[in-house]
């Protein structure tokens, strides 16, 4: 091996070696590669869901009260629903090309028909329906409202279940292979596990001291659960099996939304300290931050999708700076 390839083999050694000791530079990270503006949006991003099939992310603008349309082939906004009451969750259900909404203000669950935009059916929860979450195991939509519970109903506006909790629900996550729902009670400083078959409340956890548990990721097949909070800012990492506390570790401020990149091993918090950090999991028990990718102050939701390997992040309008939502892929 001649010199300039020593070289070159030890730079990417060292370039490695960063990475594994949390010391990996934005770039390696997360690379920027598109700005989809969407210069009218007024007021705070809530959560967004995507489309896989016909490349359409969906973003609920809760202070515009609209859901905005975004063509990810063209990278453009495409449609706008308008009249809406601070929408705060979205479920889109690729069977039946329908989009549930989640209205914070007036408590209301609204279907769509995602061609037409024809508004189908309005289901009232009283107030502050907040996250959605798609089972597909029963075809069923889970949302979180009021001053706590989950409701489960069916695609056509059927109310099959009702679970009380003893806070209001904030990120919540289903098991792919079990019939457990892991849910955030920021206001009661825990994490409670719901059983979707018994429909009933079958434990809680503590964060160990921090507050204002938001976001939540899951890994499901090493049985973990990344919950993150925002007082102080921590990441947060829970056995699924007992709860027991695995580690915490700092974590950028305001964060809203959490993902897991099963493929790279990375845990995404999304920030509206101003960042991305970005977390790796070495093995189920070790964990470490790698680094934080500069975004803006308020932009803390967002969505990951698997399936395109894209993070999407929602920027809101401030000052000069115009809503848009920042594309990011991963690297390597």
């Amino acid at each position: 091996m001649n010199q300039a390839a020593i070289g070159l083999l030890l730079l990417a050694l060292a370039s490695a070696s960063n990475v594994l000791l949390g010391q990996a530079s934005p770039s390696e990270l997360l690379k920027l590669e598109a700005t989809i503006p969407i210069a009218d949006v007024a007021g705070r991003i809530d959560h967004l869901s995507i489309d896989l099939k016909g490349q359409r992310l969906f973003v609920a603008a809760l202070g515009n009260n609209s859901l905005e349309v975004i063509d990810l082939k063209e990278n453009k906004r495409v449609h706008t629903i308008g009249g809406l009451a601070e929408p705060q969750g979205i479920a889109y259900i690729p069977s039946t090309n329908r989009l549930f909404v989640a209205n914070g203000k007036d408590g209301s669950v609204r279907a769509f028909d995602a061609d037409s935009w024809k508004m189908l059916r309005s289901i009232s929860y009283g107030d502050d329906a907040d996250n959605l979450r798609y089972d597909a195991s029963s075809g069923h939509v889970w949302v979180g409202y009021g001053g706590g519970a989950l409701g489960e109903f069916d695609q056509d506006g059927t109310k099959l279940a009702d679970i009380k909790l003893d806070a209001h629900p904030e990120s919540f996550q289903l098991e792919k292979n079990g019939s457990r729902i892991f849910v955030n009670l920021p206001k009661s400083r825990k994490i409670a596990v719901v059983d979707r078959k018994a429909r009933s409340v079958s434990g809680s956890w503590g964060t160990g001291g921090p507050l204002s548990n938001f976001p939540m990721a899951l890994d499901e097949q090493n049985h973990r659960v990344f919950v993150v909070t925002r007082l102080p800012a921590r990441l947060i990492v829970l056995d699924t099996e007992q709860g027991k506390r695995i580690v915490s570790l700092p974590a950028i401020g305001d964060c809203d939304d959490a993902f897991y990149d099963e493929r790279r091993h990375r845990i995404y918090a999304v920030g509206g300290e101003g960042g991305i950090s970005v977390f790796g999991q070495r093995d189920a028990d070790h964990y470490a931050e790698l680094g934080r990718v500069k975004t803006v102050s308020g932009a803390r939701t967002g969505l990951f999708s698997p399936d395109l390997d894209k993070l999407y992040v929602a920027v809101r309008k401030h000052d000069s700076q115009s809503a848009e939502i920042r594309v990011y892929a991963p690297a390597p």
